[in-house]
């Protein structure tokens, strides 16, 4: 098949495109720079050179895919949204996989599925019209489908190591907020990889969380991170209101309390998560 990708360049980008090329797919990834095309290329891809604001170039791209997975992230709802619309324009029928998040349902009482209702801090309000406008092209003959990852760690492990594990290295202890007694939903980035991939063949207006069944407690990653520092286990808790200052508002996603379940991208695309100890990733420093 012939796929289309955003945001190839990245670190959810590289690997997603690797497995493409695994599977037998020929794919052409979006590249803003020099130094994105040789990076999508070494993955296995054709640079296709433009960025998300650049609606001709991702509207011809998609037009001569079978496909499109659409990872890069945009500045605001109304770029992602007219990113959507020129990709789903130019594929057609094919299919069409828009990135969400998991982030977008809140606090969730006990285990929840892609039913829950959405409860988003604002740091992701923007999502829910994004979202509802890419799912009603189904109703149009258009294959649109959504992936909503949980929170990632493996390869760079960006967001955890940004903003707990760089400032806690700093300080000698790793934070948490609060009691750190919340729940996150994780995803290891090669599971993630391997979801969109198989997202490829799903009904059409599909929505799928991609997380690994496994939700430890952020004060659990603390201490795993901690020993991977070589801080011996070392945490500090600090307040929300601290976390809102160290971090800004990637503090209100961070203190969510998530449980949720892969269940339904199992059961219809017969993925599985196959990295399901993430504890022992992150004490290993992966």
């Amino acid at each position: 098949m012939r796929v289309f990708i955003t945001g190839g360049s990245g670190y959810i980008g590289r690997a997603t495109v690797a497995e493409l090329v695994r599977r037998g797919h020929t794919v052409e990834a979006l590249a803003r720079s020099e130094g994105a095309a040789e990076k999508v290329v070494a993955a296995g891809a054709k640079a296709v050179r433009g960025g998300l604001a650049d609606l001709e170039v991702l509207n011809h791209a998609a037009a001569r895919a079978e496909a499109v997975i659409h990872l890069a992230q945009a500045t605001s709802g109304a770029e992602d949204l007219a990113a959507a619309k020129a990709m789903q324009d130019g594929v057609g029928g094919g299919t069409y996989v828009h990135t969400g998040g998991s982030w977008v349902y809140g606090d969730t009482a006990g285990v929840a599925d892609e039913t829950a209702p959405w409860n988003p801090p604002a740091l992701v309000a923007w999502r829910k019209p994004v979202e509802d406008a890419v799912l009603a092209r189904a109703a149009e003959g258009g294959r649109p489908v959504v992936v909503q990852p949980g929170l990632l760690y493996g390869g760079d492990n960006r967001l955890i190591d940004l903003f707990l594990v760089r400032p806690g290295k700093e300080i000698g202890a790793i934070p948490y907020i609060g009691d750190g007694g919340n729940h996150w939903a994780l995803i290891h980035l090669d599971d993630l990889a391997t979801l969109y991939v198989a997202a490829l063949s799903a009904p059409a207006g599909s929505v799928y969380l991609g997380v690994g069944g496994v939700n430890p407690t952020a004060k659990e990653v603390a201490e795993a991170c901690s020993r991977a520092a070589g801080l011996a286990g070392k945490t500090t808790s600090i307040t929300l209101e601290q976390a809102r200052e160290q971090m800004g508002p990637i503090a209100d996603a961070f203190q969510l309390d998530q449980q949720l379940t892969s269940a339904k991208a199992q059961r219809e695309l017969g993925w599985t998560p196959t990295r399901t100890d993430p504890l022992s990733v992150f004490a290993a420093g992966g």
